[in-house]
């Protein structure tokens, strides 16, 4: 039988927080001030410093504003870099609204879809409910990425800009979300009248239409084809008529994404190191690429992102941004807030046990531009961030290698910095994990 809490017990807790008096200094401080700006380190906001043995320059960042589309801007912010340096661009960028309406096109069929393979569920199961909870949303995974590239490729930012709700996306995610679930309703009761399966196809045509147009109407519709302009550094003028995105793409980035692979450390029973794991209805383009990571221990992780920077190529990686962080100072700290001698009690999660107490996770993409390493060994790590230049040191980050550790969950790196026995390890069939496990949780981080 279940325990209530008593006013003895109450009287209990009381007394025992007011029995020591410096309990009343830091609860003061705590009250005017808030949990972090009480607690903040202030020698790790001079110790980490935007200093590194290991860099590659980017130039300014970029700005996803109220979206959570940080794994697209994150994705292309890699491709970006290369093309600054090759055709001698000034801060270029490649259009995230061009990438954003196929992704939740894909995604609003991906769901319906979805909705169609479960129909035979009751409406409570687990699945169905976890399919309905969101139908499409901003977050994403690398491999997400590369499906819409392939199909669409890619476009510079100024043949198809930002829009007001490409920037500020909530209420467009609310109305997609709405039409789907009322899509969901439709499917569902024609399935359940015996309508068959070309009967139900029709039945989706026409909401993918009704999808297509609100996207039209809010993010512009994508071109098929384009001229792009620009001036290099040198002054020199370049102009590149009626190309397709397809073929921007291959001429412009022209890097081969088969050849980069997800590279997680997710340190929990159930995942053993050295194999590779999918998750169930986990992605966006029906016939893209399949989510798949290979598991491995932080250390190779980590060696992974360094030589791929010593190669003079940026790193997506994707981490829990939210823990022990600051957004003005840019800092990623295990070390940034004191809450242990604050609340005068330990916080001892392991890194595993965060993931399986769903108390972490990855929530956020950036991009590893640099590292500083002592002995070959790494202390802290550049990273850009796609907030915008008022966030941390004009849109740059540092983060301690520690934080790195603790709350850093996936790399992506280039298929020729692995050893042969990861090589191997890669080409196995992925271990399917249940749709809501927490490696495949999407980043999304605002």
């Amino acid at each position: 039988m279940a325990k209530e809490i008593s006013a003895v017990m109450a009287g209990k807790y009381s007394d025992q927080l007011n029995g020591q008096e410096q309990h009343q200094v830091i609860r003061n401080a705590i009250m005017k001030n808030g949990i972090d700006a009480a607690t903040v380190n202030s020698e790790v906001t001079s110790t980490m410093i935007q200093v590194f043995s290991e860099e590659i320059q980017t130039g300014k960042v970029t700005n996803q504003k109220q979206s959570g589309r940080c794994w697209m801007f994150a994705a292309l912010n890699t491709f970006r870099h290369k093309m600054n340096h090759v055709f001698k661009l000034n801060d270029f960028e490649l259009s995230q609204n061009y990438t954003n309406f196929w992704d939740k096109f894909e995604k609003a069929n991906f769901f319906l879809e979805s909705v169609l393979e479960t129909a035979d569920q009751p409406l409570d199961s687990r699945l169905v409910a976890w399919l309905l909870s969101t139908p499409q949303q901003d977050g994403g995974q690398w491999d997400m990425l590369t499906s819409l590239i392939e199909k669409y490729g890619i476009v510079p930012k100024q043949v198809m800009p930002e829009t007001f709700q490409s920037s500020n996306s909530r209420k467009l995610n609310a109305v997609l979300n709405a039409k789907l679930r009322e899509d969901a309703i439709k499917l569902r009761n024609l399935h359940d009248e015996g309508k068959s399966r070309g009967e139900l196809d029709q039945a989706k045509d026409d909401m993918l239409s009704e999808i297509y147009k609100i996207l039209a109407f809010c993010l512009g519709e994508p071109p098929k084809t384009f001229d792009f302009e620009y001036r290099d550094k040198d002054n020199v003028f370049h102009r590149d008529q009626g190309i397709t995105p397809h073929e921007f793409y291959k001429k412009y980035v022209g890097l081969n994404l088969d050849e980069y692979v997800s590279i997680i450390n997710a340190p929990t029973k159930d995942k053993p190191y050295g194999k590779t794991y999918t998750v169930q209805y986990l992605g966006n383009v029906i016939g893209g690429n399949r989510i798949k990571y290979l598991n491995v221990d932080m250390e190779t992780l980590k060696q992974l992102a360094i030589r791929q920077i010593k190669d003079n190529e940026t790193v997506w990686f994707g981490c829990d941004v939210g823990k022990l962080s600051n957004r003005d100072h840019g800092i990623m700290d295990t070390e940034l807030y004191d809450y242990e001698k604050a609340f005068g009690m330990p916080f001892q999660m392991t890194k595993g046990e965060r993931l399986d107490y769903l108390e972490s996770c990855l929530t956020h993409a950036m991009v590893l531009t640099g590292v500083n390493l002592v002995d070959g060994n790494p202390n802290r790590w550049k990273v850009e961030n796609s907030w915008g230049e008022k966030a941390g040191d004009k849109g740059y980050f540092v983060m301690s290698d520690k934080w790195m550790d603790e709350y850093t969950y996936q790399v992506v790196v280039h298929k020729k910095h692995l050893s042969e026995d990861l090589k191997k390890a890669w080409d196995q069939e992925p271990i399917q994990l249940k749709p809501w496990d927490p490696i495949g949780s999407l980043a999304m981080m605002r």
